[in-house]
């Protein structure tokens, strides 16, 4: 349903991410990382970008369940979110 980069863009979004934040870290323009999360937002049918992270979440159960810290009750951001998804990145 969603790309592979509307995905990337949903996790760095749920992870708290801003959207220029987003850009720098994927190289790619803010308009771009904008298209993307509208994308993602239009086919999973949300009201905005919260709710399509919650959505696609309920639709696949461990989806950032390796950035989940059960400890803390938290998500965590790591420097391998990229490697994951295919990508390796600089420390975020």
């Amino acid at each position: 349903m969603l790309t592979p980069k509307e995905i990337e863009v949903l996790a760095l979004v749920a992870l708290g991410y801003l959207d220029k934040q987003i850009a720098n870290k994927l190289g790619l323009s803010y308009s771009t990382v904008r298209g993307h999360i509208d994308k993602a937002v239009l086919k999973l049918n949300a009201r905005n970008r919260t709710h399509a992270v919650i959505i696609y979440k309920f639709m696949n159960k461990d989806w950032l369940e390796e950035f989940f810290n059960y400890e803390t009750h938290s998500l965590k951001a790591e420097n391998n979110l990229l490697v994951n998804y295919g990508r390796q990145t600089d420390e975020i």
